[in-house]
């Protein structure tokens, strides 16, 4: 059931504030359980690899494609009725957002760090589930380049937005008031951030009983979808701490070895089931799957291609990661208060990222790809090398805001090239499904390095992997020439 409230022409200002609505309330809790949680532990006295660990619980929405299907084939009860379909997850996954944050408010790293862990991957789970839906819905409404550019840049300077909101605003707060009315503060905004969310009216069809029917029915979905999944994360979670325990994998451990075998683990499955997918018939039972059919699309359309394709989706964003997880726990060894950090991640932050972002999203509709993607790595990892320059450099605000600004510009523009990228990859009869799994995978191997950055800083230092950061950064350039002949074939016959 498509979402048509809004015109469907394709960059009215009102599609444009809704996508940057929606993309404020993906944003505002992504550095709850990211950057912001990694310099709360910081200053609790939490060792590095431990806090390199909690870079896993950004792993999460990379498994995005695990539920994607269910939201492209399933309502949500009542609030579907209500909303329609995209906006119907949307909103049950936005209150979602605002119990986990309460649950990381009320968290203390200090005594009890697995429960801690516990309120950041529910949070996680949520905020993925809201991306999930808005970019499906995105790349539905414009599904070519022309239209994805203006959506994109509305889309990236809501979330944007939100995620320099949320990183400052908590910071500051924290510094005159601690961290748990930090969280709470942000529990709040994401609360207001609901009606925000329904900008546009229900169903005008609807009488006003069954309105508030399906509300009700959608508020009580949502507890039950709530509760169902924090049981699904800890029947998992404490299980695999104990395993890690049992293990002796602690601060001590380095764990960057098994962590690249594992990342190549994909590679290696898609490489082998690559020929027999090619050989598919229209009748084959996979490529009609509900739950496998959207994925096996991908690999029959691009064919070997899909491996070189995946290979740069997966390298893209890798050197970001790195950045991303070891920033604020370097700025806090350099000796920044949070209050100089928090009005770095503010006013300097938004205006560079809002440049980055709206430079990037006229670029993209003008230029080719290949030269938009060679021209954001390259400014990305200009970014990344400035904090190589910030650790051996005094402690001067001025200094953290150059490369706070460097590295929030570069981001900007990247991150927008290459969502434009991905979003034109889709195949628009699987557009929820397969975004998720081109965006979900682009951080999977980043993620996974991620998470053993920790202890890979340990050996080498803050300024080594912000210099191995800006390098990865510009590596997948290598694969632009093998990118520009890849063609898709069309499949006439589903």
């Amino acid at each position: 059931m498509p979402d048509t409230v809004v015109s469907q022409a394709p960059h009215n200002r009102r599609l444009m504030a809704l996508f940057a609505v929606l993309g404020f309330s993906a944003g505002l809790p992504f550095y709850l359980f990211a950057t912001v949680l990694f310099l709360r532990l910081a200053r609790h006295g939490v060792d590095l690899t431990i806090i390199g660990f909690f870079g896993w619980v950004s792993l999460l929405p990379t498994f995005k494609f695990a539920w994607a299907p269910l939201l492209d084939r399933f309502a949500a009860p009542g609030f579907t009725r209500f909303w329609g379909l995209r906006r119907g997850w949307i909103m049950l996954a936005q209150l979602g957002i605002g119990i986990s944050i309460v649950g990381l408010a009320l968290a203390d790293p200090d005594r009890n760090l697995a429960l801690t862990a516990f309120w950041a991957v529910l949070l996680a789970f949520w905020t993925t589930t809201v991306e999930i839906a808005a970019d499906a819905w995105r790349v539905e409404l414009a599904p070519d380049a022309a239209r994805q550019g203006p959506l994109s840049a509305a889309n990236l300077w809501g979330y944007r937005s939100a995620m320099v909101a949320a990183g400052s605003g908590t910071l500051i707060i924290a510094d005159h008031w601690g961290w748990t009315l930090a969280y709470l503060a942000i529990a709040v905004t994401a609360c207001c951030a609901f009606p925000l969310v329904a900008i546009t009216a229900p169903d005008e069809h609807a009488t006003t009983r069954s309105r508030w029917n399906a509300l009700g029915v959608g508020a009580i979905a949502t507890l039950v979808a709530y509760v169902a999944v924090a049981v699904l994360v800890a029947a998992v979670g404490w299980p695999v701490l104990a395993m890690a325990e049992h293990l002796g994998i602690g601060a001590k451990s380095n764990v960057t070895t098994p962590v690249l075998v594992i990342a190549l683990l994909p590679f290696v499955l898609m490489a082998l089931a690559l020929p027999k997918i090619r050989r598919m018939g229209p009748e084959a039972p996979l490529r009609r799957s509900a739950a496998v059919g959207p994925y096996v699309d991908i690999f029959w359309r691009f064919g070997y291609g899909s491996m070189v394709l995946l290979g740069f989706v997966a390298f893209y964003r890798m050197g970001d990661v790195l950045a991303l997880n070891m920033s604020k726990p370097l700025v806090n060894a350099v000796g920044y208060t949070l209050t100089q950090v928090g009005l770095a991640d503010s006013w300097v932050a938004l205006v560079t990222s809002m440049a980055g972002v709206a430079l990037a999203g006229w670029m993209v509709t003008r230029w080719p790809y290949g030269l938009s993607l060679t021209i954001g790595a390259s400014l990305s990892a200009i970014g990344n090398y400035s904090f190589v320059w910030l650790y051996h450099m005094p402690v001067e605000p001025w200094v953290l805001y150059v490369a706070t600004g460097l590295e929030q510009f570069g981001h900007g523009f990247e991150g927008t090239v290459f969502v434009v990228y991905l979003s034109l990859l889709v195949n628009p009869r699987y557009a929820g499904s397969q975004y998720a799994f081109f965006s979900g995978f682009a951080f999977l191997l980043p993620r996974l390095i991620a998470g053993a950055a920790g202890a890979l800083t340990k050996v080498i230092g803050y300024d080594g992997i912000f210099i191995i950061s800006g390098t990865l950064t510009l590596a997948p350039l290598i694969f632009l020439p093998f990118l520009a002949r890849l063609k898709p074939r069309v499949a006439t016959d589903l």
